[in-house]
């Protein structure tokens, strides 16, 4: 099974544990058999490896968020790189091009699209297993997953099946409604569109050139930046004739704001908080290294991050984002393949920095023009170079650079250490990288 994940996202409507780095996806938020926490993102992937341990899984994504991807599922996805954001269609369209001329995927092969951030339960990726094996057969040119409605919603768009068998025909499509015009939908049978679709990679491959004339992955990797912005459902879906949809009747949520969010959590307190039991629904997540006391509210959410704090009534909260647009600032942390960092505190003239590198990772080989800077170990064993010299560090050992001077560190085992920064212009544009030996 060949599955491209949509990853995208600005990340504000989850403000503040989500940035335009750190989307929503790459949150842990959910609690595993083990006790540790997961994001969407590596649910997903869990999930679809459990069902089909060889499907090929491609990402489609920005390039601020290859780093998050690599840390959260490994090096042995695939990503389709989005220069620009351009909309569904010239992601899809990018991403098959590298399915079949990047990886090698026959033409012949199908196709799974679908959105990297829904909370799903098993059944659903048997459904996308069925989807699959549907569109192989070749009765329509794309196979469309409809969820079954549990509710009259303005959120979605509705798909209008031609009768109310497992697989159907589509009649028609209609946009996202007012809630009276969503009412009289479901006691039509209508389903919900939730963005997972199927086809043989053919067919969007010839529709994109037949839109876009393009040669190869290449040259549209090229020209990304200068194609419309347009969605796949305008560019395909809503035109195409030979059109199927599939029921699906399982437990789909979309998690796209705190309220929704915050209902499919199985624990009221994430991070360092106390709710008093006067309070009801009310939900804390807290990264700060500060407790947060919650008294007699009610239907609130409360979130803080080193992005900043926020406190909410829930439903109120899926209007967060032209508020967000006013106040967000620096990044003040982010997941690299390597491991993470997170500012914790920004001076004139200093930023210092906590960084946690994960066993058997290393920074980039890169020095700085404009800056110092001085690492203290605090937990943990490896080594670092600096300019070309090695030396073994652990808890407690300080290493100093000045400006133009070469370093990386490499982390034995899981490695944190504290970044001091000192310069008048401090800045994530003054790195330079270098190729680097390492001496066995």
């Amino acid at each position: 099974m060949n599955i491209i994940l949509l990853s995208g996202g600005s990340g504000k409507r989850l403000w503040p544990l989500s940035n335009d780095v750190r989307s929503k996806q790459f949150i842990k938020l959910f609690k595993t058999e083990n006790g540790e926490y997961e994001s969407m993102l590596q649910r997903m992937y869990r999930q679809i490896k459990k069902i089909d341990r060889e499907a090929t899984v491609t990402v489609a994504t920005s390039k601020t968020q290859i780093s998050a991807i690599h840390n959260q599922i490994g090096e042995d996805v695939g990503i389709s790189v989005e220069p620009a954001r351009r909309d569904t269609f010239p992601a899809i369209a990018l991403a098959s091009a590298y399915l079949h001329d990047v990886l090698g995927v026959s033409e012949n092969d199908t196709v799974v699209v679908c959105p990297v951030d829904p909370y799903v339960n098993e059944d659903y990726f048997a459904a996308l297993k069925d989807l699959s094996e549907q569109a192989a057969k070749g009765e329509a040119n794309l196979v469309l997953m409809g969820m079954e409605p549990t509710y009259p919603s303005e959120k979605y768009g509705y798909i209008i099946p031609k009768h109310n068998a497992v697989i159907s025909e589509v009649e028609t499509f209609k946009e996202k409604p007012d809630l009276a015009t969503a009412e009289r939908y479901l006691k039509e049978g209508a389903l919900w569109n939730g963005g997972v679709f199927a086809y043989k990679l053919s067919y969007v491959l010839d529709k994109a050139k037949e839109l876009i004339d393009y040669k190869d992955y290449y040259e549209l990797f090229d020209r990304y930046e200068s194609l419309e912005r347009i969605s796949f459902d305008y560019a395909v879906v809503e035109k195409e004739k030979r059109i199927q949809v599939m029921r699906f009747a399982g437990e789909w949520k979309d998690l796209g704001t705190w309220n929704t969010l915050t209902e499919s959590m199985e624990e009221s307190v994430l991070g360092e908080g106390t709710l008093s039991d006067t309070c009801k629904n009310v939900h804390i997540l807290n990264e700060l290294n500060l407790p947060i006391l919650a008294m007699g509210l009610s239907d609130v959410v409360i979130s803080a991050s080193p992005e900043g704090i926020l406190v909410s009534d829930k439903h109120e909260s899926s209007y967060i984002k032209p508020y967000v647009d006013d106040i967000t600032g620096e990044i003040m942390f982010a997941e690299k393949s390597w491991g993470s960092y997170r500012v914790i505190d920004v001076e004139d003239g200093s930023m210092t920095v906590k960084v946690t590198l994960n066993p058997g990772h290393k920074m980039n080989y890169h020095s700085h023009k404009h800056r110092d800077e001085i690492w203290v170990v605090t937990e943990g064993s490896g080594k670092t170079i600096v300019d070309g010299m090695e030396q073994a560090v652990k808890a407690g050992d300080v290493i100093t650079m000045q400006a133009g001077c070469k370093h990386t560190v490499i982390a034995d085992a899981e490695l944190k250490l504290i970044e001091v920064q000192l310069g008048r212009e401090i800045s994530v544009q003054d790195k330079e990288k270098f190729p680097l030996e390492i001496n066995k």
